[in-house]
């Protein structure tokens, strides 16, 4: 795991998700750990409120500064994490989060409970405010637009900085760095030959619509792949972006020979993958 440009050593995970995920007769997938991109993630929050951003900033400083930040982030790779979350009755008067919990390690469900990196730091930034933590799950690209709306007063759903999120909203200090990996089936010898993210981007650039890749809508992973220019992504415009409401259906439809490919975050890739493999 990365944390900030600090590299750490890759454990077994054996964190069972909540979602269970079967290939349907379908092919084991197989992760190609070459990082197709570097970024970091943050948490959104309204440019109007900039009391709640000190705050937020205070406590990862804080928690950084202990080591009890890096501490919580690795027991969700481990294994060893045993929080969860199960919301109020009602979200008034609480502080609350939008995310959209099927990304694990970071936010995702086990029963009617919520795990995951984000929703720990959302516990302890709820009780530093004195406040009822609830936590608001819907589409990931309508977490940012939430917070502008002042629906919700923050999303902690794995988010990555950019300047074109920037002008929307305020970023916390980043907590997380991260990158877009490439999910094929265990078969595919596609990429075998790889070594580096270009190697993989020329091989994808020589791809026809014939050759689908699946996304999760609103993510960097869709934006990489079907290009952005605010992002600085230029994309695979000979191939077919597919975005799919989360990663773990596109990866499930990945090992039922539906797509060829699923571009997506380092982490939740190993994990869902993982899941699908069963």
């Amino acid at each position: 795991m990365k944390k900030l440009g600090t590299i750490f050593t890759s454990v077994v995970l054996t964190l069972v998700l909540l979602f269970s995920l079967t290939a349907c007769g379908g092919s084991t997938v197989k992760v190609i750990e070459i990082e197709l991109t570097t970024e970091e993630y943050a948490f959104a929050i309204s440019k109007e409120n900039d009391t709640l951003k000190t705050a937020v900033n205070e406590l990862l400083a804080e928690k950084e500064a202990d080591g009890s930040l890096d501490a919580l982030i690795n027991s969700y790779f481990d294994g060893t994490a045993t929080f969860t979350y199960t919301n109020p009755a009602s979200s008034d008067g609480c502080f609350v989060v939008a995310t959209n919990a099927y990304f694990p390690p970071f936010e995702y469900m086990e029963g009617e409970k919520f795990v995951g990196v984000d929703i720990e730091i959302a516990s302890l930034i709820a009780q530093k405010l004195g406040k009822t933590l609830f936590i608001k799950n819907i589409d990931f690209d309508a977490v940012i637009t939430d917070v502008q709306q002042g629906k919700s007063d923050i999303a902690m759903a794995g988010i990555t900085v950019n300047a074109e999120r920037e002008q929307l909203i305020n970023f916390s200090t980043p907590y997380y760095a991260s990158a877009q990996v490439l999910v094929v089936r265990e078969d595919d010898t596609t990429f075998s030959g790889c070594t580096t993210g270009a190697q993989i981007e020329d091989i994808l650039k020589a791809k026809d619509t014939s050759f689908k890749v699946g996304t999760q809508a609103g993510t960097t992973g869709y934006m990489y792949s079907a290009g952005d220019a605010d992002f600085g992504y230029d994309g695979f415009k000979n191939l077919t972006t597919t975005p799919y409401k989360t990663g773990a259906l596109a990866i499930t439809d990945l090992a039922n020979g539906k797509i060829d490919a699923v571009i997506i975050d380092k982490q939740p890739a190993i994990m869902i993958a993982k899941s699908v493999n069963g």
